[in-house]
């Protein structure tokens, strides 16, 4: 009998192994993630500096970098649809702003409600406090711009750039810019950290895989009883 339980019993053990080995690599990868997304929060709410004279968006250190820069928007915006939990559908308002050395960037001011998205601009001194940031929202999914309404539906930093004449430096305010526009800074609520539930599930196959095994070693003993 101990004979016919031997392989059932060793390819339990070695299955259930490699299970439960995937669900620790999980909590490891989990655990790297959180020190990744903690260095991210800090750096993200750090002092601000002058805003560099040519940032990349490869640069570990130019990423969510904290800046501040005086000047005055130039009145020209694009608008990206954008929804919000308890709020509704509103827009992100992305203006042109010339720096006083004569540089124009692009500003993330936030978000206005869906109506109020017409809404006249008309502050124009500002200093802006944010942080540098090149968010990744297309797909070949992302649809153009709608060619009649002119809005936007991501962030394209490239794009927009391009569209208003600016050199493709993005900040996103993290304080009010004026105009009933609320901010909204940046954070690192978008960036997913899913291996506590991926981590679960490989422990949940572990534990069926144990459970099953254990009923065939039950099946292989009443058989020889």
């Amino acid at each position: 009998m101990m004979r016919r339980m031997i392989v059932p019993l060793l390819f339990g053990l070695i299955g259930a192994g490699i299970l439960i080995s995937l669900g620790v690599w999980q909590v490891q990868r989990m655990q790297w993630k959180e020190g990744i997304l903690a260095d991210i929060t800090a750096r993200i709410a750090a002092a601000p500096v002058p805003l560099p004279a040519a940032p990349d968006p490869k640069d570990e250190h130019n990423r969510y970098l904290p800046v501040t820069v005086s000047g005055h928007f130039t009145g020209n915006a694009l608008s990206v649809l954008v929804s919000r939990k308890e709020i509704g559908a509103g827009v992100r308002i992305i203006e042109a702003f010339q720096t006083e050395d004569g540089r124009r960037v692009l500003v993330d001011r936030g978000f206005l409600r869906d109506e109020d998205k017409n809404r006249a601009l008309s502050v124009t001194t500002a200093t802006i406090t944010g942080n540098l940031h090149w968010p990744q929202e297309t797909d070949s999914f992302t649809p153009p711009p709608d060619a009649k309404t002119g809005l936007w539906y991501a962030r394209d930093v490239p794009a927009m750039a391009q569209a208003l004449d600016t050199e493709p430096t993005f900040i996103v305010a993290r304080e009010p810019t004026g105009d009933g526009i609320e901010a909204m800074p940046v954070d690192t609520s978008g960036i997913p950290n899913d291996h506590w539930g991926y981590a679960v599930q490989w422990f949940s196959l572990a534990a069926v895989w144990l459970g099953m095994t254990a009923y065939l070693l039950w099946r292989i003993r009443q058989r020889t009883v």
